[in-house]
């Protein structure tokens, strides 16, 4: 999405509450700094909003960030915080994409609402609910959560390797992580993208996927970089 169009997303292109105004700043310059973009002019263009320099006044008194010249860089206090909005967002976003089967323009409409009410816990809760997903579903990273790194298993996921799979089960690629940059575009050439539907015909010696009417064998090693959802 792009970043003149983010601003005004919530409520029609009205966001209530200056806590929300920051926050919505703040997940602005997350965006640039994933585009390798700082400048002031460039922030205060994409922002579009004409109270947006008492804001980040507000927000250096705040030690959330700082303007040095023309550039404008997060402060600690204010990237952990950016970083949780983000991850919330982008989850939301997963979880009405995944589980509801959103539009993408409906997904991110509806994350913009979401993203200021989850607490950490019940974000914890849909990020393990969802597999813990590295992307989200424009492609970019999902900040990661203590949950990831202890890979709670007391909820199901929706979103689970293909190796969780059992044969005869049918699952629709959400996404896929490849150690190696060309083993994902190996998968493409055999019809494994995300989107598809592939059955697990055996898991040994080695897993065999069948997409359509044509079977695949994998290694275990590389079926566990494949994530889907069991339809």
């Amino acid at each position: 999405m792009k970043q003149e169009k983010r601003w005004h997303r919530w409520h029609g292109g009205r966001i209530e509450g200056k806590g929300q105004r920051i926050d919505e700043l703040l997940e602005l310059l997350w965006t640039m700094k994933e585009d390798s973009k700082d400048d002031l002019k460039g922030f205060l263009k994409s922002s579009e909003d004409k109270d947006v320099k008492r804001l980040l006044e507000e927000m250096e008194e705040d030690g959330l960030v700082s303007v040095e010249g023309e550039r404008i860089k997060f402060k600690p206090k204010g990237e952990k915080k950016a970083e949780a909005i983000i991850r919330r967002h982008r989850l939301a976003e997963r979880l009405f994409a995944d589980l509801f089967e959103f539009e993408i323009k409906q997904a991110h409409a509806d994350a913009c609402a979401f993203e200021h009410i989850l607490s950490p816990e019940v974000t914890d809760s849909v990020c393990t609910f969802l597999g813990h997903p590295p992307i989200c579903p424009d492609g970019r990273p999902i900040p990661r959560g203590e949950c990831c790194k202890k890979f709670k298993t007391e909820i199901k996921p929706l979103v689970q390797p293909l190796t969780n799979i059992q044969p005869g089960k049918d699952g629709r690629i959400v996404f896929i992580t490849p150690r190696y940059h060309a083993r994902l575009d190996k998968l493409g050439s055999l019809g494994i993208v995300p989107g598809s539907i592939v059955r697990v015909h055996q898991r040994k010696p080695s897993y065999v996927l069948k997409i359509d009417e044509t079977e695949i064998a994998l290694d275990e090693e590389i079926a566990k970089e494949i994530y889907v959802r069991e339809v």
